[in-house]
């Protein structure tokens, strides 16, 4: 699970709605006081929210970049249904384009694990919107084998239990992390976030098609490849591959594993804004 370093935004960033004509997104809203260079959109990964961005705004802001990190549907505070099929790929594409129009400005599209794998979905059905893309420790298929047997494990205890039994599981199988992070904050956001949406995003970690040459295809748009040095979700090589497949920039932040927004925010933000300034 995903450990962000704050539930509370920066001074920078404000919690508000995004309406579009899909729905209405829970977004952090963070930007400098001025005209922005460029606006960002960010999807969190897997059992994540908005909030894994938080440790990113301040630094985007003072390099000028307005950024909106948003909850999927049923991730934490944005509303979703307990049907599985709202969950799929194509819905979940069509939702950030959605969130792409409604925020009026073409945009630096963002995605974490999971969250890359929808951006890029959202970019093969429409790249009008996105003046780049960063795909941010996500691979270019499914994950890798003791992954899926985890998200194997989960689906099937969300199957029968609640949300509350199995976050009470989770807590005695988790390591524990030096983190300032409330353990309420996280367990709020595990029992808001949706059983189907879980399962149904889950299984398409697990089964994911490489679709690495449609992407490259996509052009003009440049593209981005950012990792910690470490990934157990998405081994490097593996992704090293892929940068060089999709010729794209590629950035490694030395002492960050799967989560490098959390693990070394700065760094990651000092890399982001390098590529984006490169291409506004």
């Amino acid at each position: 699970m995903s450990r962000p370093s704050s539930f509370t935004p920066p001074s920078c960033a404000r919690a508000r709605t995004l309406s579009t004509r899909r729905g209405r997104f829970a977004v952090l809203d963070g930007g400098p006081t001025g005209t922005p260079r460029g606006t960002v959109l960010l999807l969190p990964g897997y059992t994540g929210s908005k909030e894994d961005f938080i440790s990113l705004l301040e630094p985007f802001a003072e390099a000028g970049y307005r950024a909106l990190a948003v909850d999927g549907r049923g991730q934490y505070e944005t509303e979703g249904p307990d049907t599985p099929e709202a969950y799929a790929q194509g819905e979940l594409a069509a939702d950030v384009l959605a969130q792409a129009e409604a925020i009026g400005t073409p945009v630096h599209l963002l995605g974490h694990s999971l969250g890359g794998q929808i951006a890029r979905a959202a970019v093969l059905l429409d790249r009008g919107p996105f003046l780049s893309l960063t795909l941010m420790s996500s691979g270019p298929a499914r994950v890798a084998p003791a992954q899926r047997e985890r998200v194997r494990m989960l689906s099937d205890a969300l199957a029968t239990w609640t949300m509350e039994q199995v976050w009470e599981v989770m807590r005695t199988m988790e390591t524990p992390e030096e983190t300032p992070v409330d353990g309420a904050d996280l367990r709020r956001r595990w029992l808001r976030t949706r059983p189907a949406q879980l399962i149904t995003t889950g299984r398409q970690l697990s089964v994911e098609p490489d679709r690495v040459d449609e992407l490259a295809a996509v052009q003009p748009l440049p593209k981005h490849v950012l990792s910690g040095e470490r990934d157990d979700t998405w081994p490097i090589p593996l992704l090293d591959a892929m940068a060089e497949r999709l010729k794209a920039h590629r950035s490694v932040i030395e002492g960050a594993q799967h989560s490098p927004n959390t693990d070394r925010p700065l760094e990651t933000a000092a890399a982001l804004t390098g590529f984006w300034d490169g291409h506004c």
